[in-house]
């Protein structure tokens, strides 16, 4: 698992860093979190394939969060026309991605899922689930929490003891499933340890709210827009934006791990001010930076 800060700037993208979008790789899935202008190529500068793209999931409608969506299908059609990709968007995406298809007028060649959100668990398979909480902007914004199943370690010595040979009874073992051998009963607790699953959490637009703090919730890593500093809480009340202070004030509150910092202001030639306020709330926190790589 590897979490890629594609772009990590707010509303105008800078010389240093994009529009919005922060790509999961997980297994065989390729999770992307907002598709900003300017997207595939950082996808590009970070080595990560079109294809690899299974999912996007876009918090809310702002530019800033989908502008790059266009042009990533029309690739994804050009470099693997059998491919289908899902989106996840608030009410009104399937309507809206249709509306793109038709201003900018290019056929869609593959095939393209479009699932309407609301608060809950929009995904769940065996390895994995994706929650999503409705957030408080000026429009229907949603953030997300991968949260990775717990998963059975087999304990090698003692599969060695007990003489269990490699095949299905190991995988039933894996599974959490009890198996007989050799006439007795042999328990997962006994073979195998329990790894804990690790939850990555993104907020996107947002005022500080207790859904937020809610779906934050013991996050190993919590990725928190923090548009402005302190001392613009004003402009964060009319635009519905946060401080770095509150987006630790949530990282504090949801008893997360870490904090990564992202969507900052243009304004800001040197973001480290943000970074510092954030710190003297939530020591563990980090500023995010363009093709910043993280391992949760």
């Amino acid at each position: 698992m590897q979490l890629i800060m594609l772009g990590t700037s707010a509303m105008v993208p800078t010389k240093t860093r994009n529009h919005s979008a922060i790509f999961l790789s997980f297994g065989s899935e390729g999770l992307l979190f907002d598709c900003g202008e300017g997207t595939q190529r950082q996808l590009k500068l970070a080595g990560i394939k079109l294809t690899k793209i299974t999912k996007i999931f876009i918090s809310h409608w702002d530019g800033d969060h989908i502008l790059g969506i266009p042009g990533l299908i029309q690739s994804l059609a050009s470099e693997d026309p059998s491919k289908t990709l899902n989106i996840y968007g608030p009410v009104g995406s399937k309507e809206k991605i249709e509306f793109l298809k038709k201003a900018l007028n290019f056929e869609i060649q593959i095939e393209v899922k479009v699932t309407e959100i609301t608060d809950g668990t929009i995904i769940d398979s065996a390895e994995y689930q994706v929650d999503c909480a409705s957030l408080e902007h000026t429009k229907p914004c949603f953030g997300f929490s991968f949260i990775e199943k717990n998963r059975r370690k087999i304990k090698v010595a003692k599969i060695k003891e007990l003489g269990i040979p490699e095949g299905p009874l190991l995988g039933k073992l894996q599974k959490g499933e009890s198996v007989k051998f050799k006439n007795k009963t042999i328990s997962p607790d006994d073979t195998t340890s329990v790894i804990k699953g690790k939850k990555i959490t993104y907020i996107a637009d947002t005022r500080k709210c207790k859904n937020a703090v809610t779906l934050a919730e013991d996050s190993d890593i919590l990725i928190s827009e923090s548009t402005y500093a302190r001392k613009e809480r004003e402009k964060a009340d009319t635009y519905f934006h946060m401080t770095s202070s509150e987006a630790a004030e949530i990282a504090h509150a949801s008893n997360s791990k870490k904090l990564i910092l992202t969507h900052i202001s243009q304004r800001y030639k040197d973001p480290n001010d943000l970074l510092d306020e954030a710190r003297e709330i939530f020591p563990n926190t980090d500023l995010g930076f363009d093709l910043m790589k993280i391992k949760p």
